[in-house]
């Protein structure tokens, strides 16, 4: 008898949003919620700096970025941090154009 290889029973349908919200979660700081997105390094040639640090922070490594999560907001109220100066952002408050 012939194997089958196909399932039996219909996988679920993805939730849209879900799909779109790929490696997005929600953290708290400073008594405001933020969206935070991992992103993994890539050779765009970008530079950014590190709301935490201060220090350059190139594309080619990974980190995360961060916007608040009220509202829609634009591009420049992201900001790229690197992922161990997000982490400690409670004990390093970030400095510079982001207060």
């Amino acid at each position: 008898m012939p194997r089958r290889n196909h399932r039996r029973d219909r996988p679920e349908r993805a939730d849209l949003s879900r799909l779109l919200d790929v490696g997005l979660r929600v953290d708290s700081s400073q008594g405001q919620r933020w969206n935070v997105r991992s992103v993994r390094g890539n050779d765009a040639g970008r530079q950014y700096v590190c709301p935490g640090c201060q220090q350059q922070l190139s594309s080619a490594i990974a980190h995360v970025v961060v916007w608040p999560a009220e509202g829609l907001g634009d591009l420049t109220d992201r900001r790229h941090w690197h992922t161990q100066c997000w982490a400690a952002r409670d004990r390093r408050p970030p400095r510079g154009s982001w207060r």
